[in-house]
């Protein structure tokens, strides 16, 4: 018998491999989409596009399954593993679309920036408040007085560090508008106070500093430094308080208490001898040296240091980085650090405002004070 002869029409033949041609042209397409995003999606979405590629170039799962501590690898197994039988060509449409449609995701969400997503908080007047990218930002804002802080500056940092505890962010960054980060407290709180006044001045400053050191204290999640510029005296002092601190190398660091006839504060006393050791703390708090960044980040004051030029945008794509980390581990974690000494770190904050409110009331500080003006008027 003759064997009938199979035909198997040529048009076909030329549509499958033209198809299986344009799909495979969007598969390696896709794979050069996926290296050009900027944001990363996740480590779910990350793990299906491990498993499509796998399945796509090698087939079903052909490796031994991992050991149940090797987690990564185990992660990514079960993942192509779970795809079975799938073919290549329906992995690499998969593939396609997935990235395609992480693209669209990422355009649409660049569109929005173009028209900031950020939202700010209009009941300030001393400082900027913004949150975006789960970052709430505080920004000193009174950049022709060098962000001095004023009675007014200090209640609103006070109400945006409560907000700022409660609300969705996941960290909040303290930062300064314009050249200054902060030139401290604004001696013009101890201008135009009439004599019969001065005790008053005094016990209403120090409850008013005691409550704003407390909040530092007390934030509960990461707070983080981000020192634009030069920074002088309570601006400093708290930075002790801060988590992280990040500065920009114009930046510089001055307490010059016994100068003005004054005394440390935001629990400098205890933690900047803890942070740089004794004989260091000593030339900054009862000396008033004047430390340039690098100094600060050698005697652990500043975690890092980054060229001016670059600051602002190598600080904030690493804070965003941090932003995206699990929000409760990184609040109960911080927590967990502060209180070991948080107990001690409110009795020393007490101890400090009740001897300042001794100094602002001697004649050696209205007499430091006096002459800081009368030197400032010469200039």
């Amino acid at each position: 018998r003759r064997a009938q002869a199979v035909c198997i029409p040529a048009i076909h033949l030329h549509m499958t491999a033209a198809t299986m041609q344009v799909s495979q042209k969007h598969f390696e397409k896709a794979q050069e989409q996926l290296k050009l995003l900027k944001k990363d999606p996740g480590n779910e979405t990350k793990l299906k596009l491990y498993a499509l590629f796998k399945q796509a170039t090698e087939g079903p799962c052909n490796s031994p399954k991992p050991g149940m501590l090797d987690f990564v690898k185990k992660a990514k197994w079960d993942a192509w593993n779970s795809l079975g039988n799938l073919s290549q060509d329906n992995a690499r449409q998969k593939y396609t679309e997935l990235v395609s449609s992480l693209v669209s995701a990422e355009s649409a969400g660049q569109k929005k920036d173009a028209s900031p997503e950020e939202s700010r908080r209009d009941d300030y007047e001393t400082i900027l408040v913004t949150t975006k990218n789960n970052i709430t930002k505080i920004m000193f804002n009174r950049p022709d007085r060098k962000n001095a802080i004023n009675h007014k500056m200090y209640r609103e940092i006070i109400k945006a560090l409560e907000e700022a505890g409660k609300d969705d962010s996941t960290i909040a960054v303290i930062t300064g508008n314009g050249d200054y980060y902060s030139s401290g407290n604004d001696l013009n709180n101890f201008t135009n106070i009439q004599p019969g006044e001065m005790e008053k001045m005094a016990k209403d400053g120090a409850v008013l500093l005691k409550e704003f050191v407390g909040h530092f204290i007390d934030f509960p999640k990461p707070l983080i430094a981000v020192v634009n510029g030069p920074a002088i005296g309570i601006s400093v002092t708290v930075l002790g308080l801060c988590d992280i601190v990040y500065a920009s190398d114009r930046a510089t660091f001055h307490s010059p208490f016994s100068q003005l006839g004054q005394s440390p504060e935001g629990c400098s006393s205890y933690l900047f001898p803890k942070i740089m050791g004794l004989p260091k703390a000593n030339e900054i708090l009862l000396f008033n040296k004047k430390l340039t960044a690098a100094e600060a980040c050698a005697q652990g004051l500043v975690t890092e240091v980054f060229p001016d030029r670059t600051f602002q945008k190598e600080v904030w794509a690493r804070l965003e980085a941090y932003a995206s980390l699990p929000k409760n581990s990184l609040a109960v974690s911080k927590q967990l650090l502060r209180s070991m000494e948080k107990e001690k770190l409110h009795a020393v904050n007490s101890k400090e405002c009740e001897v300042l409110k001794e100094r602002w009331l001697s004649d050696e500080c209205v007499n430091a004070i006096m002459s800081f003006f009368q030197k400032k008027s010469k200039l």
